[in-house]
This record gives C-alpha cells, structure tokens and sequence, in this order.
C-alpha cells in the first residue's frame, strides 16, 4: 500500500456514505445543512481524488497491480452509486443508467476475456470522456434538486424535442434574455444541463463500447494472421 492506492481505497470507503447522505436525513440532522449539498461536496472531492491518485502515482512512480486494480473499481463503484440514487430520486431515467452501467459490465468482461488471449486493452479517450460527462450528470442533477424537487418533470424517450414547452424552462429562458434570473431559473439550467451530460455519457457509452469491441476483434484478427505466417 502506498499513498495514492490509500486514496483509491478512501474513494471506495466514501461511496456507501454519498449513499448514506443522499437517502437519509443525516445531513440535516448533524451538520444542519442539506443532504444534496453535503453530497455535492463529497462527489466533487472523490472525483478530484481520481486525477491525485494517478499524478501521485506517476510522478512518485508507484504505479502498481493493485492500484491499476482499485482505481477503475473505486471509479465504478462511485458514478453507479451515484447514478442509481439518482434514479431513486427520480433526476435520471432508469433506462439511461441501465446502458450506462450495462457498458461497464460488458467492457470489464470483454477485457478479462482479451487478457486470456494476450490482448490488452487500454483505456480510450472516449471512455474518459464519458467519465467527465457522468460526473457533470451527476453533480448538475444534483444541483438543480437541491432546494426541493426537480424544477422539470422527468424526461422520457420523446420528451427532449419539446423540452421548451415546460413553463419552467420557457420561464428560465425569458429570465435569461431579461438578465433577471431567480434561483428556480439557476436549476432549470441545471437540470438541463446534468439530463445533457447524461444523454452524451449514454452516447458516449454505446460508441466507446463499440470502439472497444472493434479493437478486440481487430487484435485477435492479427495475431490469427501471424500466428499462421
């Protein structure tokens, strides 16, 4: 163990307490303050935790086995987390989390299956992309539920191409051109925005899944093609 697997493994311990704080009134009732926005905090520093414990790594270089196993499954565990409260409290639908972590079953046992073969896959630029957009999800649906409910009813498959017929949102928009935005108008804004990262991570999941599956099928093909030379 060294410092940056101990950071992994607090991101790991700090999951079941986001849980904790979004699900109940401990917030509240210990620190007088509301249980979204401790949880903001708490996502917001374990997300950071995940680019410190890879510079330390790197630059201290103590880069090892179990940290390249603790930091994907802290990584993991945290945005499901997160993302599965989130469908409690109705912020998410449950169908977009389900691609979301589907994905992440589907790549963690086709990497298994590539390591069988000798093909190692390595993280894409895509799949970070993806993880930044989860974390904006996250904490923008947060922010907009903070005072109380959702300031816009759920969005369905069909909803988005007449989300500006909600009257908070036609309402938000008009404060916007006027320069006079109220605080139900700020998270109309975030609830947009955290349903827009949200649909891009689904995006981003489905075709980074897709590019995974293409370099598989691409090295298996090509040791097949030296291996009968």
């Amino acid at each position: 163990m060294n410092l940056p697997n101990w950071i992994s493994l607090g991101r790991i311990i700090v999951v079941p307490l986001l849980v904790v704080v979004l699900l109940t009134p401990v917030a509240e009732r210990w620190f007088g303050i509301s249980g979204y926005a401790l949880a903001i905090v708490i996502f917001i520093l374990a997300s950071l935790s995940d680019i410190v414990d890879g510079r330390l790594a790197r630059s201290r270089k103590q880069e090892s086995t179990l940290g390249k196993f603790l930091d994907p499954v802290a990584d993991k565990l945290l945005i499901s987390a997160a993302l599965i409260v989130l469908v409690e409290k109705h912020l998410a639908p449950s169908w977009a989390v389900v691609i979301i972590l589907g994905r992440e079953f589907i790549i963690t046992a086709l990497r298994s299956i590539a390591a069988s073969e000798g093909i190692i896959i390595a993280a894409q630029g895509l799949g970070k992309l993806k993880m930044w957009a989860q974390c904006v999800a996250v904490v923008a649906l947060l922010v907009a539920a903070a005072n109380g409910t959702p300031p816009v009813s759920n969005f369905g498959l069909d909803y988005p191409v007449a989300f500006w017929e909600v009257p908070e949102v036609k309402a938000a928009f008009a404060g916007l051109a006027k320069f006079t935005l109220n605080s139900n108008d700020w998270k109309v804004f975030g609830y947009l925005v955290g349903r827009g990262a949200l649909w891009l991570a689904v995006i981003l999941s489905i075709w980074s899944m897709y590019g995974y599956f293409s370099y598989f099928f691409s090295e298996r093909k090509r040791i097949a093609i030296e291996e009968t030379k």
